[in-house]
Order: C-alpha cells, then structure tokens, then sequence
C-alpha cells in the first residue's frame, strides 16, 4: 500500500523549532515533487513548502519564508521541513504530499500523509 508517514509534530512554544519528517512507505516518491501544506482550525488548506524531485529547487509560502526549510533525502526515501522562530499562527496540521505538476496546486499532488499536529503555545 502507497503511504506517506508525516512524524515530528508536538507542542513547542513561540520561538522554538521543530523538524516534521515524511516518510515513503509502500513505494518511493524519489522522482515526484514533494510538497508541505497545513490546515488550521476553521481555515482552509495552504501551501507551505515544496522541492522538486532532485532537491535543487525549493519554494515557499510567503507566511514561512525565511523561518521554514525543505529538504529531502532520496537515498532515505524521506522529506523533512525544519521550522524555526514558529509562531501561534503556525499552528496547525501539517500534511505531506506527493505529485508531479504545478508546485503550488494542491490539486497536482496525488498521494498525501494523514498528517502531523503541530501547536505552537505563546
């Protein structure tokens, strides 16, 4: 079975850090683009982070630019997002996806993890 394993959530407060991991399992996704999205209470899903498939380009939202950092390990078959200087708005869960079209669209990724809560406390 296709699965994509989110790990490394928690409760951190304002100005910490945390690493979210996502894992392949089933399959590996070393060719797809792999992309970071969260979704807060009451609020829609949204962007936060992709890299394409070789990890020489990375994007990011405008909310996480300069805090947050994609990565990934091909060889480990796992993407990782480093989030620093997290803020109570970061507070959400945080979705791990796989895809192979636009960078942003979440309509472009065709395999998702269950996702990881992530609680920032001010």
């Amino acid at each position: 079975q296709v699965q994509l394993v989110e790990s490394g959530g928690g409760l951190v407060q304002a100005g910490g850090s945390l690493r979210l991991a996502c894992a392949d399992s089933g399959r590996t996704f070393s060719m797809y683009t792999r992309g970071w999205f969260r979704q807060a209470p009451r609020k829609e899903r949204e962007f936060v982070a992709a890299i394409n498939w070789s990890g020489g380009s990375t994007y990011y939202g405008d909310s996480v630019k300069g805090r947050f950092t994609i990565s990934r390990d091909n060889a480990k078959n796992t993407v990782y997002l480093q989030m620093n200087s997290l803020k109570p708005e970061d507070t959400a869960v945080y979705y791990c996806a796989a895809g192979s079209g636009s960078i942003y669209s979440q309509t472009d990724y065709h395999y998702w993890g269950q996702g990881t809560q992530v609680t920032v406390s001010s």
